[in-house]
């Protein structure tokens, strides 16, 4: 199941990358209508840490598990700020929303998996994240 999360959170990283990148650096603005800068910086940014998470989770790292946890958090801080944005009556696009509700879900369900995974290494000698789950090191 983690190998599975793992592989998500990197394609689903290289994508975003992607995609933020052409509409900050590319033809992609022009149909992108009314996007929040703010939005689509941080989510071409986090692009890079989801790669990241990915990685660190396929090689079954701790801190990958702390780091879905907080891409998690930071994901859905920066939703209920588009939340406020709409709220005060702003433009915004439909797309938008439902793309910050699939990363949310998304990276709430791999920060789950992740920690699921590293608090049942710290119960065995092999297996998951073991034993690097219960190294500092890791």
């Amino acid at each position: 199941m983690i190998r599975a999360a793992a592989l998500i959170a990197v394609v689903f990283g290289a994508a975003t990358i992607f995609s933020g990148g052409r509409v900050l650096f590319g033809d992609g603005a022009a149909g992108a209508g009314d996007y929040l800068a703010y939005i689509v910086w941080f989510n071409f940014l986090a692009g890079f840490a989801y790669v990241a998470a990915g990685i660190g989770l396929w090689r079954r790292r701790s801190w990958a598990a702390g780091m879905s946890v907080a891409l998690a958090l930071l994901t859905a801080l920066f939703f209920a700020a588009l939340g406020g944005h709409i709220a005060a009556g702003a433009a915004y696009e439909m797309r938008t929303v439902a793309a910050m509700a699939l990363r949310t879900v998304l990276w709430i369900a791999i920060a789950y998996i992740s920690v699921l995974a590293c608090q049942g290494a710290a119960n065995r000698t092999s297996g998951p994240f073991s034993p690097t789950c219960r190294s500092s090191r890791g």
